[in-house]
């Protein structure tokens, strides 16, 4: 069965998440644009990713893998460093790359894997 989830970012050709059996397809996500700040965006984003599994019955603790975008390669420490906020079980599998947004004031975005098994 395919489960997809409304979207969360205004576009409704992108759904949030879709689930697929055990499996959990995040969408991309971002936040906190208002300020620029990479810390606080990626914090933002992980907020943002939080409010998506919660709407399919999963955590952060869930999340198998994750792909994170970021404008500017030399913000990748901190970026990175905020993952030890939102991982205290382990950090899932992570690929890093660097890429131009849409958004001009887009300075990360994330998106990945989670597997929660069916009850």
């Amino acid at each position: 069965m395919i489960k997809r989830m409304p979207t969360h970012c205004g576009d409704e050709t992108c759904s949030s998440c879709v689930v697929v059996g055990d499996h959990i397809y995040l969408a991309h996500h971002a936040g906190g644009q208002d300020k620029e700040d990479i810390e606080y965006q990626m914090r933002k984003t992980f907020e943002s990713m939080k409010k998506t599994l919660a709407s399919v019955d999963a955590t952060l603790d869930d999340v198998v893998q994750i792909n994170l975008y970021l404008r500017d390669i030399n913000d990748f420490r901190l970026a990175a460093d905020v993952f030890k906020e939102y991982f205290k079980n382990g950090a899932p599998a992570r690929m890093t790359t660097t890429t131009e947004f849409v958004g001009q004031t887009c300075l990360c975005q994330m998106d990945g894997i989670a597997y929660k098994p069916l009850r």
